[in-house]
């Protein structure tokens, strides 16, 4: 059983269709990287998923439990306890960090734990300060977004989405905002991460960070999976949409 299973889905702006029939699995432990032109629907397939998107047509299933299915026009979600616990398999993290900026550090991590989810405060504190150690923001936890870097406030992200222990961690294009010199330091923590074997499916425009991380990359083409495999299964394909993407990117 797949942690999470994208089944047949489906999704228009209006007249524009921007998923076509778009089926991913990812098994536990696993690192999918997803890459394409803008327009592409990366960034669609990640908002579905985490149903920040309806679907047209398809299913969204985690740990074997029907998220949301669209059907003939009916769409059908989870229960609401269902969908509550649904909610706390995923995380994610928006490539413009989204963090609250009259918040601390501190207290953008530990509100969802703490009044959405009813942890206890000490524990939920004692975890975010282990979180803010390893990256490397031990001394930040009082700051406010405002005065943190672009590279702060990104990490700032990435552990307000651990905080809530999330079976698999999304990423929407995380260095997309930085300058290359914070980019580095994101792309050393995401690193960091699957050493630890967190499942995480990103979205990303850095081609050498997604060849050397993943186990698959998904390539998108107008709305489709136009190739999906291995690293090396993919980059080394010959496929000719693929070569004239590389080509127009390096340019």
């Amino acid at each position: 059983m797949s942690l999470l299973e994208i089944n047949g889905i489906k999704k228009s702006f209006g007249d524009h269709q921007v998923l076509k029939d778009i089926s991913i699995h990812v098994d536990e432990g696993e690192i999918v990287s997803i890459i394409g032109r803008s327009g592409s629907g990366k960034t669609t397939i990640l908002r579905c998923a985490t149903m920040l998107e309806t679907i047209d047509d398809g299913s969204i299933v985690y740990m074997g439990e029907t998220a949301v299915k669209a059907e003939n026009g009916v769409l059908t979600y989870a229960s609401s306890a269902d969908r509550k616990r649904i909610n706390g398999y995923f995380g994610l993290v928006f490539q413009n960090f989204n963090l609250f900026p009259h918040r601390s550090v501190m207290e953008n991590i530990t509100d969802a734990p703490i009044k959405v989810w009813k942890r206890n405060k000490d524990e939920v504190y004692a975890e975010a300060r282990a979180l803010l150690k390893r990256m490397d923001l031990a001394d930040k936890e009082n700051a406010y977004p405002c005065q943190l870097s672009g590279g702060q406030c990104q990490r700032v992200a990435i552990a307000r989405a651990l905080a809530l222990n999330p079976k698999v961690l999304f990423f929407d294009e995380p260095t997309s905002a930085l300058d290359p010199e914070l980019t580095a330091e994101v792309l050393r923590v995401i690193k960091g991460l699957a050493e630890l074997h967190i499942t995480m499916v990103i979205v990303t425009h850095e081609m050498n960070f997604a060849r050397n991380i993943s186990d698959r990359v998904i390539f998108m083409d107008e709305g489709r999976i136009a190739l999906e495999g291995t690293p090396a299964e993919v980059f080394d394909s010959g496929n000719a949409r693929l070569t004239e993407f590389l080509g127009n990117y390096s340019d």
